[in-house]
């Protein structure tokens, strides 16, 4: 057996009697120190690394890393090719759980509920402020689809890029019929916070009422032994 490295998780964790009704409030503030932390720390590297987990109607699971595009008392968002193997679970099955884990900082916040996609209109202002080479990506790729090699790939992505240069303009590429996102309507959301010894915090908000992410009525507050 290999040697197994052990780190002894020293975090500020989450103390009782703090914890407000709502999870937005602590949501809303760990996610701001993680990002401010990003800009100071190599340890930090992508703090909107959103793992998202999803499952087709016969329950198989399937996992992989977006970015976070949104962030409110709404729900956790993000954006994605609706034909890739996400979209077409999503599909099936609007059930989906994600996770933004920050090791280098402790913390840990963990969501389950169920995937909504965005309004047209969102998902096309937010195209149009993507870099333009990202834009571009968006039509080259056919999301989880096979493709030859590399050199398929690139072509491709050379054969748009000529067909729409960049002039600096948002509306140099075309929002693909495609491309969309999804928001997270959160019926739990758990705080995780590592402590020495193993004895880690972890409080969970279950939903019971119809509220938003901020809304002390719609929430039941519980801690979880670790």
């Amino acid at each position: 057996m290999n040697e197994v490295l052990r780190t002894d998780y020293d975090g500020h964790g989450l103390e009782d009697g703090v914890m407000p009704p709502a999870p937005w409030p602590f949501v809303e503030e760990w996610v701001t120190e993680a990002r401010d932390a990003a800009r100071e720390r190599a340890d930090v590297p992508e703090p909107d690394a959103l793992s998202v987990a999803t499952a087709d109607a016969s329950g198989r699971p399937r996992v992989r890393t977006v970015l976070l595009r949104h962030l409110g008392p709404d729900g956790f968002g993000f954006f994605t090719n609706l034909s890739s193997r996400k979209g077409r679970d999503l599909a099936e099955n609007a059930a989906v759980a994600a996770s933004l884990t920050w090791p280098a900082m402790f913390r840990a916040i963990r969501v389950f509920g169920r995937a909504e996609q965005l309004p047209r209109e969102t998902v096309e202002a937010y195209f149009r402020s993507r870099p333009w080479g990202s834009r571009i990506s968006a039509w080259t790729s056919a999301q989880s689809q096979p493709v030859e090699d590399r050199a398929a790939l690139e072509q491709a992505y050379a054969a748009y890029a000529e067909k729409w240069s960049d002039h600096g303009s948002p509306d140099d590429v075309p929002v693909p019929d495609f491309w969309g996102g999804y928001l997270i309507h959160c019926d739990e959301v758990e705080l995780w916070g590592g402590r020495r010894s193993r004895l880690h915090d972890r409080f969970r908000y279950v939903r019971v009422g119809d509220g938003d992410l901020a809304d002390p009525t719609s929430w039941e507050l519980s801690r979880l032994q670790p």
